[in-house]
């Protein structure tokens, strides 16, 4: 990939610099305070992992506009494809007049998602709207209402996508009502159970068969990675025993892979490291390298339990948004992407990985491919430590590199570069990192 930006961190001004906090005077007087941001650091431009601000500062991206920008930051075929695409096409509205690219996208989805089913696809524009669109189609099949999700998950923040969510702050509070028969179960979370995957199964089983009763339950959501949650990665085993009971009793099993999907845990979707074969697949975020674009993919006889119009939207799966997505699914596959990703682990796993040894307030360092959580606590113990949290945040942002906040508890720091980020660069921001951690 040719990078349009050197591949450096280089800082010009102070962050934020004088033409961001302008842009920043500007925000408050016309932007809604809801709409609240990590630093107030206005970007100008970008290539692969770098990030150029209004100031001309070149900043290290470990986020990828949470999990979106994958294959790199303007990626020049997936910008290419735009372009053609816009001065051809740009609207028509797949339930009215059909276009190809619609059905291209379907086709590659069935072929990358697990299992070796006929599946078929619904495109939509966003993971909210995926996930809703899985609920609906797990109720139409089944004939069930009960929704079942993991504790600390996190699916959305549209008014059902909420309720579907674990934390209260700041997604849900002061939104509801919300829809009912939503339950949160226990997960899998290693660090803080100490469970195996078999064991935690077993207790999620039991909450569902007490509380709700498995013949109520339309469809099981599950994170394969749980991302805003904090980076969890579930004991082996846990998933493939929540899916072999879903089975036995008639329970869609939805792998809500938005976050993890799409190479960025080193293979197509992060269902593949447990040996998971669900029966719906939310797919977005990386979909269509920035522009707004989800599926949900699935059982061929569970998709197409939905009367024609039960499902779709104005914009869902737009000629523009599926070039673009046809363009990344190519390149991940013609410049071994997945391989990236897994290079990317490597990389990480050497730099940070013993994060928990040299430093009191880190517990636990996880994650898989370009997808990590390192998790701060106060030392000596496995209590939450948000106050660690955002003093490393706010010296990374001033120093020039932009990482996460994750978990429950908002003490988790989420790394989730791009898979075109070079060993230097994570060596470069580690360093950044760790000048936090030390002072901590």
């Amino acid at each position: 990939m040719a990078f349009s930006v050197p591949q450096e961190r280089k800082l010009v001004t102070e962050l934020p610099g004088p033409n961001s906090l302008a842009l920043q005077e500007r925000r408050v007087r016309s932007v809604s305070r809801g709409a609240g941001t990590l630093a107030n650091i206005y970007m100008d431009h970008a290539s692969g992992a770098i990030l150029v601000d209004v100031d001309g500062n070149q900043l290290i991206d470990l986020g990828c506009g949470i999990g979106v920008t994958t294959v790199g930051h303007a990626h020049p075929d997936v910008a290419a494809a735009v372009a053609e695409q816009v001065a051809r096409l740009t609207h028509t509205l797949f339930t009215v007049t059909p276009y190809e690219n619609y059905v291209r996208v379907a086709e590659r989805l069935a072929q990358i998602t697990p299992g070796d089913f006929e599946k078929h696809s619904i495109l939509v524009n966003s993971g909210a709207e995926a996930v809703e669109n899985a609920v609906k189609i797990a109720r139409r099949y089944t004939g069930r209402r009960a929704i079942v999700t993991l504790d600390h998950a996190f699916h959305g923040r549209t008014n059902l996508t909420m309720a579907m969510t674990y934390r209260p702050w700041p997604e849900r509070e002061g939104m509801g009502p919300f829809p009912g028969e939503i339950y949160s179960v226990p997960l899998s979370y290693p660090f803080r159970d100490g469970l195996t995957g078999e064991e935690a199964a077993a207790r999620t089983i039991d909450y569902i068969r007490t509380h709700i009763g498995a013949r109520e339950v339309a469809a099981f959501f599950a994170e394969p990675i749980l991302g805003d949650g904090g980076v969890i990665v579930p004991a082996d085993g846990f998933l493939t025993a929540m899916k072999d009971f879903c089975a036995e009793n008639g329970i869609v099993f939805v792998a809500d892979e938005i976050q993890a999907g799409i190479a960025r845990t080193g293979r197509w979707y992060a269902s593949e490291h447990f040996g998971l074969v669900p029966d719906l697949v939310t797919t977005a975020k990386g979909l269509a390298g920035g522009l707004p674009l989800a599926a949900v993919t699935g059982r061929a006889e569970i998709m197409d339990a939905v009367q024609p119009g039960g499902i779709g939207g104005t914009f869902g799966g737009n000629p523009v948004s599926t070039a673009a997505a046809l363009a990344v699914l190519e390149a991940i596959e013609r410049d071994g992407l997945l391989a990236e990703a897994q290079r990317v682990e490597r990389e990480l796993r050497a730099r940070i990985g013993d994060w928990a040894d040299r430093f009191p307030v880190v517990g636990e360092v996880r994650g898989k491919g370009a997808m990590f959580g390192v998790e701060l606590v106060q030392p000596g113990t496995t209590r939450p430590n948000p106050h660690a949290l955002q003093a490393v945040l706010a010296h990374a942002t001033r120093s020039g590199v932009v990482p996460l906040d994750a978990g429950s508890w908002d003490s988790v720091l989420r790394i989730m570069p791009s898979v075109v980020i070079s060993e230097d660069l994570v060596d470069d921001a580690a360093g950044v990192l760790e000048e936090a951690l030390a002072t901590l």
